[in-house]
């Protein structure tokens, strides 16, 4: 059979090249038009190759699949998901019918994934796309949280609610996007490993950024970022590089 075209979305290089690899070596099935970084460019290739599937990563900085989506008119592409953690999107995702893939992908599971493509191959991806935002609804109520120590017990954080925290001495200071701010008997480490598969980033010894909430990039020896709040936070040299290829930089 002619093989399905494919376009392949994801904010990390490294998970681009990889998936792309696994697909041109063990799935001719599958015919890779375009990779790319940025949902942007995204919705140009896919309103410019009308491809017949779509590799989408679930989160990306700037814009998230499921937003991405929203963004195109019309489409009757297959899409299959992929994460790399255990978003709670996923029930969801396998409720609406749709197949998704969990990084790092082993070869088997895309094969699986793209045999049940070629099997089932349909035009119908709106109407399970309605069925997702249904059953998203339902899950955000579920969502991941984290247990922060208060006075009289414990608080327990939607992670999306945080924008960034900052470290001083043996504490954490969380700022919430309600405006609270928590100050927690924890060090920053210890947030950091917690909360870097939801898209946090630590850009200084001092600060872990939630990169859904920047808003901007200055320029410098090693710049600074300003969040969506207003807030002004310097960039280490050191973290300089890798924070930029976050964006494609």
């Amino acid at each position: 059979m002619t093989p399905l075209n494919a376009i392949i979305i994801d904010d990390n290089f490294n998970s681009l090249q990889n998936l792309q690899q696994k697909l041109t070596e063990f799935c001719p099935d599958i015919k890779v038009l375009a990779i790319t970084q940025s949902p942007e460019e995204a919705i140009v290739l896919i309103r410019q190759h009308n491809p017949d599937v779509i590799f989408l990563d679930i989160e990306m900085p700037r814009m998230n699949g499921f937003r991405m989506l929203d963004e195109l008119d019309e489409y009757d592409f297959d899409i299959v998901f992929t994460t790399a953690y255990n978003h709670y999107a996923v029930d969801a995702i396998r409720i609406s019918a749709f197949d998704y893939l969990t990084k790092p992908i082993a070869i088997k599971d895309l094969q699986n994934a793209v045999e049940r493509l070629v099997g089932h191959h349909e035009s119908h991806t709106r109407k399970k796309f309605e069925l997702l935002r249904q059953s998203l609804a339902e899950a955000k109520s579920q969502e991941d949280r984290i247990a922060v120590p208060t006075s009289d017990g414990l608080e327990f954080i939607p992670i999306h609610l945080i924008s960034r925290l900052e470290s001083s001495s043996n504490y954490s200071k969380l700022f919430l996007t309600d405006g609270r701010n928590l100050v927690v008997t924890r060090l920053l480490k210890d947030f950091e490993s917690m909360l870097n598969p939801y898209h946090f980033f630590r850009i200084h010894h001092s600060h872990l950024v939630n990169l859904k909430y920047i808003k901007r990039y200055i320029r410098g020896d090693g710049g600074q970022v300003v969040m969506q709040n207003g807030d002004v936070i310097d960039v280490a040299r050191r973290k300089k590089e890798e924070f930029l290829k976050l964006f494609g930089h």
